[in-house]
């Protein structure tokens, strides 16, 4: 089945360009598109757009994971992220991510397509680490801090850097353990998840630490309010341009996955960079 880090690796040696994840969010309420991408024909302009932009993954997400979201039925995510991933399966030669943390949703839309599972709770709820380990699909591994409806209440670490490192490497070893192989891990500190500005802050400074795992490193701080908190701008889609900056600046850290919503802004940015660097 498929490996991200293969992927990634001859990705790299095509084009010396690093992996670019385009969001597609087909809920109401998503933070910074929620709504825009319901109806048949916006979920395919988006999905052209993205792809025209040069995404390599499509992470198709039917919940939103911003704080204090409403929590979604199973059969209500089902309705809204698989027959999306199926019509992208069917039609382009992109490799299609589902977003979600429960186990039937892995599985339905692993069954119609999908190649990588983005899991914010890191294959914690039960079931979530059999669908893995069953169907061999890769799997992106999230830190994050509390529950979806108060994680930004107060969050609190003794040393978050360490903190997030060891729960990153303790869950992909739980995966390894289970029969995940190595190279279909990815890892993601979970910028926003349960973090104040100043916990963001330290942990993007700090990327190299973990760049250095042998596990890839997904970072996802497009239009997050830590951008919008430095620009000081109350909204989050006038921060394109510092959410393009802070992915090419994740680049040079080392990460080799960026997930963003503003691709073609983003690749554009990037190949730039990495022909003059």
């Amino acid at each position: 089945m498929f490996s991200i880090q293969k992927f990634i690796e001859h990705k790299s040696q095509q084009d010396n360009m690093p992996t670019v994840m385009g969001v597609l969010n087909v809920t109401p309420d998503s933070f910074s598109d929620g709504g825009c991408f319901v109806t048949p024909d916006a979920i395919e302009a988006q999905v052209l757009n993205l792809l025209s932009g040069g995404a390599d993954i499509l992470d198709v997400g039917g919940e939103s994971t911003r704080p204090g979201a409403t929590i979604v039925s199973l059969s209500e995510e089902l309705e809204r992220v698989v027959p999306v991933i199926e019509w992208i399966a069917k039609r382009f030669d992109v490799i299609i991510s589902v977003d979600t943390y429960k186990p039937e949703v892995m599985q339905a839309a692993i069954a119609v397509g999908a190649k990588i599972i983005n899991d914010v709770n890191a294959l914690r709820e039960e079931g979530a680490m059999d669908v893995a380990v069953n169907s061999g699909v890769s799997v992106c591994l999230m830190h994050k801090q509390g529950v979806f409806e108060t994680m930004q209440d107060a969050p609190v670490y003794g040393d978050v850097l360490s903190d997030v490192r060891n729960f990153l490497l303790t869950r992909a070893r739980c995966c390894e353990q289970a029969g995940v192989a190595a190279d279909k891990i990815i890892l993601d500190p979970g910028f926003g998840f349960g973090k104040a500005f100043e916990h963001n802050e330290v942990l993007f400074r700090n990327l190299d630490v973990l760049t250095a795992l042998k596990y890839p490193l997904l970072v996802g701080v497009s239009r997050k309010r830590m951008i919008a908190d430095i620009l000081k701008t109350s909204s989050r889609l006038e921060g394109v341009s510092g959410s393009v900056s802070a992915a090419v600046l994740a680049v040079l850290k080392g990460a080799e996955i960026v997930r963003v919503h503003d691709v073609k802004e983003t690749v554009d940015a990037l190949k730039v960079t990495m022909r003059l660097m």
